[in-house]
Order: C-alpha cells, then sequence, then structure tokens
C-alpha cells in the first residue's frame, strides 16, 4: 500500500496490521506493536532485497503486529516504484514519498503519524544484524525503557569499517560528551527505536532534518530523565555509503552549537519536559537522606577548586595594585558571581533564566558572609603578626576561604536554589499520551509467526 506524506506529517488513514497468531488464537488487542522505518533516498538497487529480508526476519523472529515503512526521501530514480511494489505484494508493508530530502524530516513525519506503540529505523542498508532487533526493542516494549539505541562503542559490539570512519566515529563522540555532557556511547548508529507517546512528546522539540537529527533527540531526552537502553551490535560497514563525511560533520559542529545555546539559555524546556513525562528526580526512599548528594558534592566540589584557583590568581594580581583588603573584595566578588553561575546550572540543575536575578542576589548574600569570614582573619592575621608576608596571607585566606566553601553550598542547597524551583511531577498516569491497555505477552514458544491480515 501506498500513501504520501507531506512536510507536515499527514498520512492516510488506511494502514496495514500483522496479528501475532498462538496456540491461543490471536490476542485480544491487535495493534501494531512495531513500526520499522527504512528512510531511503535513490536506493533503487538495495531496497528490495533489504526491505524482503527485514520482511522475513519480522515474520519469523519477532512475535508481535509489526509494520514496515519505507519512507521515500524525495528520490530522483525508481526507488519510489520499487518502494510500491514492495508494499502492493508483502503483507505489513507501506511506502510513503516525501517531497523533500532529509533523514530526520522523514523520520519525525512517519513517527508523528504512526499508531503503533513502537517506533524504530534502521539503515536501508542493513549494516547491522537483524539479531539485535528484538533486543533492541524489548525494553521499550516492557515499557521499562523510552529510547533505545544500537552501539557500535559498547562493550561486546563486533565492527568490521576503516579506520577513517571509526576514527570520525569515535571522535564525534568524544566531541558530545565533552560539549553537550552526552552519555550515550553511539549517536550516529543507524538502528534506533523510540516509544510512540515519548515520539509524541519529543519530536516537536527537534529542529533538524538531516543527519544531526539522531542526536538532538538523544541529548533531549537524555536531559528530560528518560532511560535510554543500548545494545552492542554486529555492524559491518557498506562501502556504497551515501554520507558525505565533510558536509555531514560540518552540520553536526552547527547543531551542536545550536542545541548547546539552545540548553544553556533555556530556550529548551528541560524542567517542564521533566514533569510532563514524570522524569523528576526520585524523592528520598529514607526521610533525611538528601537526593543526588554526592553528585551535587562532587560538582560543587570541582566548581570551588576552580574557584579558588581563579581566586588566588585574582588576589595575586590585584595585591600588586591595591591594599589586602581591596584585593580580597575584588577577587571574591568576581569568583562569587561566577561560582554562582556555574552551580546554578551544573551542580544543582536550574536552567533558563526564571530567577536568575532573584539566585544572584542570594548568592551576593552568600558571598557576604564568605566575605565577612575571609575580611575577618585577614584582620585577625594582621593583629597576630603584623609583619606576615603575602604568601602566609594567601595561605590564611585559602583556608579561609575554604570554610566559606562549605558553608556556601550548605546555603546554596538549603536556601538559593532549594526543592522549591523544582516542582514535583505528576503521576505517570496523568500523561497525555499514556495508554492503560497492556501489551501482549510475549510467547515463551517459538512455535508463534507473524501472518497478514
Amino acid at each position: 500500500m501506498t500513501s504520501t506524506l507531506t512536510p507536515g506529517g499527514t498520512v492516510s488513514p488506511d494502514r496495514e496490521r500483522a496479528v501475532a497468531m498462538g496456540p491461543a488464537g490471536p490476542p485480544a488487542d491487535d495493534r501494531v506493536v512495531l513500526d520499522v522505518v527504512v528512510p531511503v533516498y535513490n536506493e533503487e538497487v538495495d531496497l528490495e532485497p533489504s526491505v524482503r529480508t527485514l520482511h522475513a526476519h519480522l515474520r519469523s523472529a519477532f512475535p508481535f503486529p509489526f509494520r514496515i515503512t519505507i519512507a521515500d526521501n524525495a528520490s530522483t530514480d525508481r526507488t519510489l516504484e520499487v518502494a510500491r511494489r514492495l508494499a502492493a505484494e508483502l503483507p505489513c508493508v507501506r511506502a510513503v514519498h516525501l517531497e523533500e530530502k532529509g533523514r530526520g524530516r522523514a523520520l519525525r513525519a512517519v513517527w508523528s503519524a504512526s499508531d503503533a506503540t513502537v517506533l524504530a529505523y534502521l539503515d536501508v542498508d542493513l549494516s547491522t544484524d537483524l539479531a539485535a532487533l528484538l533486543p533492541l526493542v524489548a525494553p521499550l516494549i516492557s515499557g521499562h525503557s523510552d529510547l533505545a539505541i544500537g552501539s557500535r562503542l559498547a562493550r561486546g559490539a563486533r565492527v568490521v569499517r576503516g579506520p577513517k570512519r571509526e576514527l570520525v566515529s569515535r571522535c564525534y563522540n568524544l566531541l558530545l560528551r565533552g560539549t553537550l555532557a552526552a552519555h550515550f556511547s553511539d549517536a550516529q548508529c543507524g538502528f534506533k527505536a523510540i516509544r510512540g507517546d515519548v515520539a509524541r512528546t519529543l519530536l516537536p522539540l527537534v529542529e533538524d532534518t538531516g543527519w544531526f537529527f539522531d542526536t538532538e533527540l538523544l541529548v533531549i531526552a537524555e536531559r528530560s530523565g528518560l532511560r535510554i537502553h543500548e545494545v552492542p551490535v554486529d555492524w559491518v560497514d557498506d562501502p556504497d555509503t551515501r554520507v558525505e563525511i565533510i558536509p555531514t560533520a560540518i552540520d553536526d559542529l552547527r547543531g551542536i552549537a545550536r542545541l548547546g545555546r539552545a540548553l544553556s539559555t533555556g530556550r529548551l524546556p528541560i524542567a517542564q519536559l521533566r514533569t510532563q513525562l514524570g522524569r523528576a528526580p526520585l524523592e528520598p526512599a529514607t526521610p533525611g537522606v538528601p537526593v543526588g548528594l554526592t553528585r551535587q558534592l562532587v560538582r560543587f566540589a570541582g566548581i570551588g577548586i576552580a574557584s579558588t584557583l581563579a581566586y588566588v590568581a585574582l588576589f595575586a594580581l590585584l595585591r600588586t595594585q591595591v591594599d589586602a583588603q581591596a584585593a580580597n573584595l575584588l577577587a571574591l566578588l568576581i569568583t562569587a558571581v561566577g561560582n554562582t553561575a556555574a552551580n546554578r546550572r551544573l551542580t544543582f540543575g536550574v536552567r533558563g533564566r526564571a530567577g536568575v536575578a532573584r539566585h544572584q542576589v542570594q548568592g551576593l548574600v552568600v558571598f557576604m558572609l564568605g566575605l565577612t569570614l575571609t575580611s575577618g582573619s585577614l584582620a585577625a592575621l594582621k593583629l597576630a603578626a603584623p609583619q606576615a608576608s603575602r604568601w602566609l596571607e594567601v595561605a590564611v585566606l585559602v583556608t579561609a576561604n575554604a570554610c566559606a566553601t562549605v558553608l556556601r553550598f550548605l546555603l546554596m542547597r538549603t536556601w538559593v536554589f532549594g526543592r522549591r524551583d523544582r516542582p514535583s511531577p505528576p503521576p505517570p498516569s496523568s500523561h497525555p499520551d499514556h495508554d492503560p491497555r497492556p501489551l501482549p505477552a510475549i510467547p515463551a514458544t517459538s512455535s508463534w509467526k507473524v501472518i497478514a491480515r
């Protein structure tokens, strides 16, 4: 069957279904559980054998109702003709056509219009072994995870590809870790899945329509507290790949910069997403035990070390121009503003511009307490040792600043960035896309098969 998708993503209502049949007959609920999208552009040669291989694999090895959607990205060869023929011949296969290119554009359009519980996509070259498909989507079907990715860089993966593409892939993922604090191991593998309800929430926020689409979706999902499942895959490089490394790398760098700005300025509503998706930090199981204390201490300590080094450098520099009290005041003031901003974002996870002024004012109050402590220490030193050396002054101030740092953490955690700034999440059942109907159970026998209806 064939339908046409407009750039907005509308699709004709008629769909084909597959029904998992077993000894007890079909399940009462015959919803399509998995919709596998194969985005293609000028793939008239590889499309038919790849779709037939995928179709045969799903019929024999996948125990749930499925659909294969061939998404033609404005091909100029016979790709659409081949796709239509396959859709007419094979059950549970459909073809859609987009007038514009872009893998991200195709996935957004098809996924937005799909009624399947789990949405997936894979590259038409089938570089990834299809044996990983059921492990990829099983945690999503069960509800344990929200997204799943195949990884060529995870422990246990087996990969055959040239050194250039290996180097580019590893460098790109290291760049994501360094710039966007990503924790997933492989953003570029063309083998991913997402729950349908999660996709309907995240897709409107993803701007890219090309190769960076995957990365942007994963970063937003991770920042929103969603669980990303990784599957080590067997992967063999396609020597006839259509990916142009240099233009794609430039587009990816632009995407990283754009996404980084959106996250840093609060244009992406991460806090609201966490609340909507029910992924706000868990409340402590034991009363009196703080949430995320270890992580906060580590980050606060790192920022504190950097602030202390900056403070020492500024004090030593300013001391050559002004007296010790003035140098201490200026150095502490400059580092306090930067310290408050860094802890606001990195330690306590407060993003966006809401409350920035209040946080800085409260941070300055904390700064005044630190100033009182350090200035008092400096005054006490002058009384005890009027001829104290410059380095002794620095040592006393560093010690006093360390004590002020402890006080600063306690006040920031309980007062400046307290729990009042973090709304409680609604119960999961209140999510607008929550579907209370259970999925059919995974069959315990291998005698089940998939047939078309």
